[in-house]
């Protein structure tokens, strides 16, 4: 099991977003830590635990941190929608 980020507040919010974030890498979003070629759902996990993931509420205007990174044209921290 990987460690909490600080601003996750419990496991349900963890698995939650690795598996919002596990259906985008399925869906052929690029990953966001490198390594050899493993399930998505160990990279959705890792990604979350170091913070590469960002939850995005789809009620508020604006993403938080919506910085793009220029080389690429996407967005530094890859959001997951949250359900209702």
């Amino acid at each position: 099991m990987f460690k909490l980020p600080e601003d996750l507040h419990d496991k349900y919010r963890f698995v939650t977003l690795a598996a919002l974030r596990a259906v985008q890498l399925q869906a052929g979003a690029r990953p966001r830590v490198g390594g050899s070629t493993r399930k998505v759902t160990i990279v959705a996990q890792e990604e979350v635990a170091l913070g590469l993931v960002v939850a995005w509420d789809p009620n508020e205007p604006a993403l938080p941190d919506a910085d793009v990174d220029v080389a690429s044209s996407e967005p530094a921290s890859p959001a997951v929608v949250l359900p209702n």
